[in-house]
């Protein structure tokens, strides 16, 4: 049995789910591109993959394409689209200059731009005028405070209307923008922080989760201690109407700072000048403080959301996401479409699991977007959303953030909406974007993502750095995209940004994960290779094992860990939470190995399995794998993971009691 097959044991691909329309008058938006494509450059292209391949072939024809196509805004011509193919060191568009926020905030009419729901306070509308009139207020009252461009202004905000107005008024004026969620620890956000040296903080001065009401204002001032840069802070009144400030150093109150004026004077920066800047998990180490610039984002959001998701005006565009992913970053690329982009701040569960799918409702979402996470609770827990809710305006349906399994495929057309268009995508923090994903003009199967992105070249490397097909690979980008970072803050000479993703294979982006792409051009993803079960020698990745795990009733979650290393075998650990009343008695147990070697293989059935309260979680609603794995191997608590960074810090308690006689064994083998 080959590796492939080894891995893929008992995953049933290819049932069709869906199919592209084959009706002219609901052309979706990549068909008006290919259309555009023969009347403006003589290229004919038939298929999905046809067109991929000249994408990636012709970066410079490509992206001039996307440049061109959606009628980019340029304060200045560049002189050439691509320095060359070199990673890291190429540039773009050079000689160019425009800012993302002109493109945000070019339509100022009556159609509502955000629509807000949240858990603290009552639903808001703002239209794109509002929009317009209030980032122009505080674009005003940021130069007021003397921020500038390249100046770092920081937040640490919820996903509400004015977290959306203080990154567009930050950028307009050449700012460079960074956020944290308010439920991360303070010492998290302190690491994150404090690298940029921030010259402005705006925070809210507290929030409801959960029915719970949460006071930050001790952690304002504990950031304003902690940044000694900051000449600002900013509060946003939202758990009161009049918080108690105090304490706070010269705290300026958000309404007072909307300073009115007749027009945004955009600030016209270089392709390259900063966005953003965006952290990685922060699980392990200090947080990477990912750059990305204007240019590069705003054209791989606007050929992401439009010719992928095939979002238009008349959309309403949903991501359950928080303000510390970047997928709240990809959400609010919405507006570049003249889109309606709803916003959630609250618990998608509280009081229950109906609440994002009431909210759909509500507000007649045409696109929901979530976590593979999300869908599985929604399983566990026994919903059939479209039983309860008109969810029939729903069109497209996205799943993200860990890979989804072949029964939550199938559980989003029987549970949801049978017509929509399921969008499984994977990509990363580090490009702010997906690289595998959906078309429009691409069929859905059950269990695999679509196809390749458009101008993403990715591959599936074998260890010899080979390009491999029906193998299991390292998902790797083999050419340059222009949301790719800048460069890490204060990474001098790139040494970090070297070794984050072109250390293992030169010249080429190495992402971190396992893909296999198949002979047709659709992909699995097999999860993080750097948390792969690797038993006599055959590779799986992590996302196999959970498929398996989740079909078992009692199981409510689970954590699967390898400890073996380079040139040593380790104990395969799986850790399970049972649901109320139910034991891991030994019934259970042979259950759970007998579904493992039937669907997997003999190998791939756990040394132990141990009984734990809950698994632990980033705040990105990932599983913690390599820390944990880490944590079990001897590395200290505070080295292997930032509990800050974490949902659930108190799981850890189990996993570090069980790892002390882990280790014990492991000694001894």
């Amino acid at each position: 049995m080959n590796f492939l097959e080894e891995a893929s044991k008992g995953h049933t691909f290819g049932k069709p789910l869906w199919e592209p329309s084959m009706n002219p008058e609901v052309a979706p938006n990549v068909r008006k591109y290919i259309d555009w494509l023969r009347n403006h450059r003589g290229l004919k292209y038939e298929n999905y993959h046809d067109l991929w391949r000249w994408s990636v072939d012709d970066l410079e024809g490509f992206w001039s394409s996307i440049w061109e196509f959606f009628q980019v805004k340029s304060h200045h011509s560049y002189n050439s689209v691509l320095s060359g193919r070199n990673m890291p060191g190429c540039k773009w568009f050079q000689g160019a200059k425009l800012n993302y926020a002109e493109h945000a905030l070019s339509r100022r009419d009556s159609h509502p731009a955000l629509i807000a729901s949240s858990e603290t306070r009552p639903s808001v509308t703002l239209t794109y005028e509002d929009l317009y009139l209030q980032t122009t207020a505080f674009a005003n009252g940021l130069k007021r405070m003397g921020v500038k461009r390249g100046d770092r202004v920081v937040a640490l905000m919820p996903n509400i209307p004015e977290t959306v107005i203080s990154f567009l008024a930050t950028v307009s004026i050449g700012g460079i923008w960074s956020s944290c969620s308010p439920e991360f620890g303070i010492s998290s956000v302190v690491d994150r922080f404090r690298q940029i040296e921030p010259k402005v903080l705006i925070s809210i001065d507290g929030y409801k989760y959960k029915g719970i009401d949460y006071n930050l204002v001790s952690s304002v001032v504990d950031l304003q201690r902690s940044l000694p840069t900051l000449e600002n802070t900013i509060i946003v009144p939202y758990l009161d109407e009049k918080p108690e400030l105090d304490k706070v150093i010269k705290p300026k109150i958000w309404h007072d700072e909307l300073l009115p004026t007749s027009e945004l004077l955009l600030e016209p920066v270089p392709f390259e000048h900063p966005l953003w800047i965006l952290y990685s998990s922060g699980t392990t180490g200090l947080p990477k403080p990912i750059v990305q610039g204007h240019g590069g984002i705003l054209l791989e959001h606007l050929k992401s959301l439009s010719l992928h998701l095939d979002l238009r005006e008349d959309d309403r565009f949903f991501w359950f996401t928080s303000t510390g992913w970047m997928m709240w970053n990809f959400l609010i690329g919405g507006l570049l479409l003249d889109s309606t982009v709803l916003l959630f701040d609250g618990h998608p569960a509280y009081p229950n699991m109906k609440k994002l799918w009431r909210f759909a409702e509500k507000t007649r979402m045409t696109y929901f977007g979530t976590s593979a996470s999300y869908i599985q609770g929604c399983m566990k827990a026994g919903l059939e959303p479209a039983k309860e809710f008109d969810l029939s305006h729903i069109r497209g349906f996205g799943s993200t953030g860990s890979p989804l399994s072949t029964e939550g495929f199938n559980w989003v057309y029987e549970k949801v909406n049978s017509q929509l268009q399921l969008n499984s995508f994977s990509g990363g923090t580090d490009l702010c974007t997906g690289f595998v994903g959906s078309s429009p003009i691409l069929p859905v199967y059950a269990g695999e993502i679509s196809g390749r992105l458009l101008g993403a070249s990715v591959e599936a490397y074998n260890q010899n750095g080979e390009s491999v097909l029906d193998e299991v690979g390292e998902l790797v980008i083999t050419s340059p995209m222009p949301s790719m970072p800048i460069f890490l803050w204060g990474d001098k000479d790139d040494i970090r940004y070297k070794e984050s993703y072109f250390e293992m294979f030169p010249g080429t982006w190495r992402h971190g994960d396992w893909i296999t792409i198949t002979n047709r051009g659709s992909c699995v993803i097999g999860g993080r290779s750097d948390s792969t079960l690797n038993r006599g020698g055959v590779r799986m990745g992590t996302s196999e094992y959970y498929r398996v795990i989740d079909k078992i009733s009692e199981v409510v979650d689970s954590l699967i860990i390898d400890t073996g290393e380079f040139g040593r075998e380790g104990i395969l650990l799986l850790f399970i939470v049972l649901g109320d009343a139910i034991e891991l008695d030994d019934k259970l147990k042979h259950l759970i190995e007998k579904n493992l070697r039937s669907s997997l293989s003999p190998r791939h059935v756990p040394d132990e399995i141990h009984l734990i309260k809950e698994v632990p979680y980033t705040l990105n609603g990932k599983k913690m794998e390599v820390p944990v794995k880490r944590i079990l191997l001897g590395v200290p608590v505070k080295e292997a993971v930032s509990q800050d960074a974490m949902i659930n810090p108190a799981a850890l308690i189990d996993l570090i009691n069980i790892g002390q006689g882990i280790l014990t064994r492991l000694a001894r083998k």
